[in-house]
């Protein structure tokens, strides 16, 4: 990890659960850290971040109000700023579908501002937080993660000569994070009844740690215009409701508009552009930015099969139900700030 000491870094949608584990990582390991912006449009959450990460105790640490959908706010707010940490978004699946252009409006228009931004500022790397939704997306939420994907890989072609480089991280299931599944079972369980949506279904696990890192070394690692796959577990929702609540019913409610039984994060159509850089995958444009050969000789990666696919239902790699139970209390019952 590169030392962000001398850096200014800006987070967007910096209150949310993600954003609140990389301040902690980026205090924790850099407590000099020349200035690091929260920017949120919600005063109450900023507010109650203040009072973990206080600016008499972190001088650094800046509270900025404003939402990806102003323009000229996010502009302002990138005054000087060396990193970008775009989170912000639209996330929760049935709101998407009932409140389409909402979505659209922040997830899409606001990353082209924070593109836009960062092209007429001093910002030398910016990372965008995507989804698995995102890869063949059936529901909006998906859609418009893929169209901001879309454009923060080819903001890279319109970069000049300037030593500024975007990319993409891509990830699962969040472990924990506001209106997931866990805290939704963890809160349900008491009620004796589990409501799943299909036995066969499956997800991408991935811990909050684990996401904040995987930022951290793309910010090292990026050449720019890759978007970052972790190569992370998966587990059965029937094995997640059964780590939670043993005594519990598991009721079966149907599918629900948008879901899939099973998600991707590469697929098959990815593959031909697709090389593996050890812990993580990395898809590169299929514009021809890059010659995948020589990517490869340049960071020592490999081609993944031509075909082949990352799919939570035929991934190699299963949590069982007592590594669920194990993560479950290490990373949501004795996490009291997320």
């Amino acid at each position: 990890m590169d030392n962000l000491n001398d850096k200014h870094i800006l987070i967007t949608g910096g209150t949310g659960s993600f954003g609140k584990a990389f301040t902690r990582k980026v205090l924790e390991c850099f407590p000099h850290i020349r200035r690091l912006v929260i920017f949120s449009r919600d005063e109450l959450k900023q507010y109650e971040m203040a009072q973990h990460f206080s600016t008499d105790r972190y001088p650094g640490i800046r509270y900025f109000i404003g939402d990806v959908r102003d323009p000229d706010r996010v502009c302002r707010a990138m005054e000087g700023i060396d990193y970008v940490i775009h989170a912000a978004a639209l996330k929760q699946v049935s709101a998407a579908e009932y409140n389409p252009f909402e979505c659209i409006k922040t997830n899409v228009i606001g990353a082209q501002n924070v593109i836009e931004a960062a092209l007429d500022s001093s910002v030398e790397r910016v990372i965008a937080l995507s989804t698995d939704k995102a890869a063949a997306p059936i529901n909006l939420y998906g859609a418009t993660k893929l169209c901001s994907d879309k454009l923060f890989v080819s903001a890279n072609n319109i970069r000049g000569h300037r030593d500024l480089r975007f990319s993409v991280v891509r990830y699962g299931n969040v472990m924990g994070s506001r209106g997931s599944v866990i805290p939704f079972f963890l809160d349900r369980r008491k009620t004796g009844v589990l409501p799943i949506t299909d036995r066969q279904m499956t997800r991408f696990n991935i811990t909050l740690t684990e996401g904040v890192d995987m930022v951290f070394w793309a910010l090292t690692n990026t050449m720019g215009g890759e978007i970052f796959v972790p190569k992370i577990p998966s587990y059965r929702i029937t094995d997640l409701a059964t780590a939670i609540g043993p005594e519990c019913e598991q009721r079966v409610m149907g599918i629900r508009p948008g879901e899939k039984i099973h998600e991707e994060m590469i697929t098959d159509s990815d593959s031909f552009n697709t090389v593996d850089r050890g812990k993580y995958y990395a898809i590169l444009p299929q514009s021809g930015m890059y010659s995948i050969e020589k990517y490869c000789e340049d960071v020592g990666a490999v081609r993944i099969k031509p075909g082949s696919s990352f799919n939570s239902g035929a991934n190699p790699n299963f949590l069982t139900i007592d590594q669920l139970r194990s993560l479950i209390a290490t990373h949501c019952l004795t996490s009291s700030f997320l």
